[in-house]
């Protein structure tokens, strides 16, 4: 492995992000640190002087080509987009986004999207427009069962503010771990027992082989008729024509979907057109410039001062 700088030498960041504002992360990097050498891709002149890359969605093979890489940083929570590269450099500290920012934009999200469901706001806007008026009973909050699939940095937040809004949640991940006021359950054993009383099921999984095509079939036959799905983790993880299936036999009631296996979504596909899903353009958790910078350079600065750099995911687990 690359060793990091040395002590007092001036750290050199790439921002290795195409699509992006590549001129407006320099500003939001140069604010939270003016003393950092912030280059944007594809200006980037001397390869072999770019210390670390602040990285998504680079084109494949790209971060091969820095001879003294000394670590990537992922500009968003997941980090299948840089894994996903057969050229990655898998010896280089992989740093995922871990950013306040992000945490508490999902659990709003994630928050109304559940009370949505649990209010049956889908039902009556199919109502609506079915010209019906038809009322419907709901249980109260403490009597409705959220099931939150995936329980890391966004899942475990997501988990225990709904618990705290009045829910009755529980929790699935690979390994169980405990949060207050969440029932948690572990690895393939446990899953069905999870699903089992999920009324509403939220996804906020990695997205790793073991996880690709989770949202299918098998797994809403397991949930309560009527069940419905938030589904914000990566678009990958849902079967999409399970879910139209699920939805035309009455397994599922209604889905809210932020995230797709092609997106921009494409015209014509069958979701825009479906009054039972809600679409949100992958809006879910967007990340700030300015907090997201101020979090990168708290931790590179503490790597720089010989602490260990936080959030370095497992390359062979995927989170």
């Amino acid at each position: 492995m690359t060793p990091r700088p040395p002590a007092g030498a001036r750290l050199r960041l790439l921002v290795l992000a195409p699509g992006e504002d590549g001129d407006a992360w320099r500003a939001a990097f140069l604010a939270a640190d003016p003393t950092l050498e912030v280059r944007v891709w594809p200006e980037v002149g001397d390869r072999a002087q770019v210390d670390v890359a602040f990285a998504w969605k680079p084109p494949p093979g790209e971060l091969a080509r820095y001879p003294n890489l000394r670590a990537v940083y992922a500009l968003g929570a997941g980090v299948d987009g840089l894994l996903s590269d057969p050229e990655f450099p898998r010896d280089l500290p992989l740093v995922r986004m871990v950013d306040p920012a992000l945490g508490r934009l999902m659990t709003e999200y994630v928050t109304g999207a559940v009370l949505r469901h649990h209010c049956e706001w889908d039902r009556y806007a199919l109502l609506q427009r079915d010209g019906v008026w038809e009322r419907h009973a709901r249980p109260f909050m403490s009597d409705r069962v959220v099931g939150v699939m995936g329980l890391g940095e966004l899942g475990g937040r997501a988990a225990l503010a709904l618990a705290q809004a009045g829910f009755t949640v529980r929790g699935w991940a690979s390994r169980s771990r405990e949060i207050a006021g969440v029932r948690t359950f572990g690895g393939d054993r446990e899953l069905d027992a999870f699903l089992s009383a999920c009324e509403i099921l939220v996804c906020l999984l990695p997205l790793t082989e073991r996880t690709r095509g989770v949202l299918c079939a098998a797994t809403f036959a397991a949930l309560p008729r009527g069940a419905a799905l938030v589904h914000v983790a990566r678009g990958a993880h849902l079967v999409e024509s399970d879910l139209i299936a699920a939805l035309d036999a009455g397994q599922l009631r209604s889905a809210t979907i932020d995230v797709f296996e092609r997106e921009p979504l494409p015209p014509g596909h069958p979701f825009w057109t479906d009054p039972r899903i809600l679409i949100t353009p992958h809006v879910a958790s967007i990340t700030s410039r300015a907090s997201a910078a101020r979090t990168v350079v708290a931790n590179l600065g503490g790597w720089m001062r010989g602490e260990p750099l936080r959030d370095v995911v497992d390359a062979r687990r995927g989170y």
